[in-house]
């Protein structure tokens, strides 16, 4: 549930606004809500000074909170083509649409936000456009990477631009506020191009009907799916409404190809098994997703049977482990065959992070005098820091939420400077 402010000049920039699912409000707390995001007390009791706010990617724990908090603070919203469509149409679903001024910007637009100057570099990750952003001020450039990662043959967008970050080196970047998510691992990370070999080989050895689950938002691998049911003779249908609405954002912004067919999912029980592929939510075990359904024999447009196969083209976020092995139980006490990244032959998931090889290359790259990791646990966070300092990176800074980060003209980490904490965003 990313919400980043940087300070200058008396003025403030947001960059993201997101949410996260099935989690207390403190940590000795019980109850869970379904929908928390950060506390923004502090900028909205200084909301006359933020001079605008940036989403980098459309993914919810960077955009999620931004329909519902939007009306506190009232101001433009910049952020690229796909990542606005999927924000107009989270806008359009609430019962009072918000007006928000959404401002498209592209890959290497450059403009002027009150006091801040900012490019937007793109990156490679699990979602269309995603950005990193190099925020120029007159006290000192920030490299801020969000999610991030080197990928040499994406499915959606350019591969890696080096010669763009190698370019920041001549700036003086002042501080890369860095991706830790996977800072522990070592290598390289594997490309989403990848996945088509692995998932290929696992669905030309189904006999019968396919399903698949994956992050709703993966473009590229709900691509590479479509581009696997038609090497194998399969019709390919989605199951849950956010697969069709990402789906549906990538055709109107250009990001899905015209000959990716998909069919309607009320016809798919009536093709011989042998032509049934199905991409299903619920790849974390959501109780009311349509892998839970189909588990249950409770899905309306299909029923799978022993034989069948089912995809786990995922990684389980740790605390969701308990519901996806529940999941995976109730598939296989139907003797429905079930593959995962444990028992999977040939790579199945890639990710949309960087390991510590493509951290090294960065900081080689940008050249920072601070590096600042961030988005990840306290162990990823070293990991990253330890990196960059590997690297010869002069300084780094390892900090918690509410930490005020001063990095010119003397660098100093306050220490709780900011009251933080989270609030529900149920219905």
């Amino acid at each position: 549930m990313n919400l980043n402010l940087f300070g200058h000049a008396d003025q403030w920039l947001m960059v993201d606004c997101g949410i996260t699912f099935n989690e207390p409000l403190t940590p000795d707390a019980s109850h869970k809500h379904d929908v928390v995001c950060a506390d923004p007390s502090f900028i909205e009791a200084r909301k006359h000074k933020l001079a605008g706010i940036i989403i980098t990617h459309a993914h919810e724990d960077h955009i999620g909170a931004l329909p519902a908090l939007w009306q506190r603070f009232k101001l433009p919203v910049y952020t690229t083509p796909f990542t606005a469509e999927i924000l107009r149409r989270k806008l359009n679903k609430m019962n009072k649409p918000v007006p928000a001024t959404i401002i498209e910007v592209n890959t290497g637009d450059c403009i002027d936000i009150g006091k801040f100057n900012v490019t937007w570099l793109m990156t490679n990750h699990s979602i269309p456009e995603p950005h990193g952003l190099v925020i120029r001020t007159e006290a000192g450039n920030i490299f801020h990477t969000a999610d991030w990662k080197i990928d040499k043959f994406p499915m959606t967008d350019k591969p890696f631009q080096i010669e763009q970050f190698k370019a920041l080196a001549k700036e003086n970047i002042t501080a890369m506020v860095c991706d830790s998510t996977n800072a522990l691992l070592e290598g390289h990370s594997a490309s989403e191009s990848d996945c088509y070999d692995g998932l290929l080989h696992a669905v030309k050895k189904a006999p019968q009907k396919v399903v698949v689950t994956c992050f709703g938002t993966n473009i590229g691998r709900l691509i590479t799916l479509a581009r696997v049911a038609q090497k194998t003779g399969r019709y390919l249908a989605l199951f849950g409404y956010s697969l069709k609405n990402t789906v549906a954002a990538a055709k109107r912004t250009g990001h899905w190809p015209e000959d990716c067919l998909i069919q309607d999912p009320k016809y798919i029980a009536y093709l011989p098994p042998e032509e049934i592929m199905v991409v299903a939510t619920g790849s974390q075990g959501e109780p009311y997703a349509a892998m839970n359904k189909l588990a249950k024999q409770s899905h309306s447009d299909l029923e799978l049977v022993a034989g069948d196969t089912v995809i786990f083209s995922s990684i389980v976020i740790p605390d969701n482990k308990e519901k996806v092995a529940n999941l995976v139980a109730a598939f296989r006490a139907q003797n429905i065959h079930v593959i995962d990244n444990d028992n999977s032959e040939k790579v199945i998931h890639a990710s949309g992070h960087p390991n510590q090889e493509e951290l090294r290359a960065l900081y080689d790259w940008v050249k920072p005098e601070i590096a600042i990791p961030v988005h990840g646990e306290a162990a990823h966070i070293k990991a990253n820091a330890k990196t960059a300092r590997e690297t010869g990176v002069r300084i780094q800074l390892i900090g918690e939420n509410g930490d005020l980060y001063r990095l010119a003209p003397q660098v100093s980490l306050r220490r709780k400077a900011v009251a933080t904490g989270r609030i529900s965003l149920d219905q």
